[in-house]
């Protein structure tokens, strides 16, 4: 299972990535000054509203692209993803962090850094990145 030294290694892997304490303290990575991960420990209220079912271990968050996104990864695995109606209405989900493969948490980092990198940045590491086409 996936430790925050992959997140961090994964997420400043990627290009123009900074790691940089977010408002509360806590790990944050983040394209061009816009947060794509970060760790979300939960608040009292959120545990309150969670009751039995919140999880103990630690969570990660993750922007993605859209609500449509969030929705589909919600429904896929509610024991890795879940959410609190503080992220209601946002593109971002949380994710048990102890429960979570490297491979599966590198597509989720990278699909978030996808998401919050500007166009430019985001096509020219595509295009870095993306298999030779065959038959060239």
């Amino acid at each position: 299972m996936a430790s925050w030294d992959d997140v961090r290694r994964i997420a400043l892997g990627l290009p123009e990535t900074s790691e940089r304490p977010s408002y509360d303290g806590v790990a944050a990575w983040r394209v061009k000054d816009k947060p794509f991960v970060w760790e979300r420990p939960l608040r009292g209220k959120e545990l309150h509203e969670l009751g039995p079912a919140a999880p103990d271990g630690p969570i990660l968050g993750v922007r993605v692209a859209d609500l449509g996104v969030k929705e589909a990864l919600l429904a896929d695995d509610p024991g890795l993803f879940f959410t609190t109606p503080h992220f209601d209405g946002y593109p971002s989900v949380l994710v048990r962090l102890d429960r979570i493969g490297v491979t599966e948490l590198t597509e989720l980092i990278v699909e978030a850094w996808y998401a919050r990198a500007p166009r430019r940045l985001a096509a020219a590491h595509q295009a870095q990145t993306a298999p030779p086409e065959a038959g060239r």
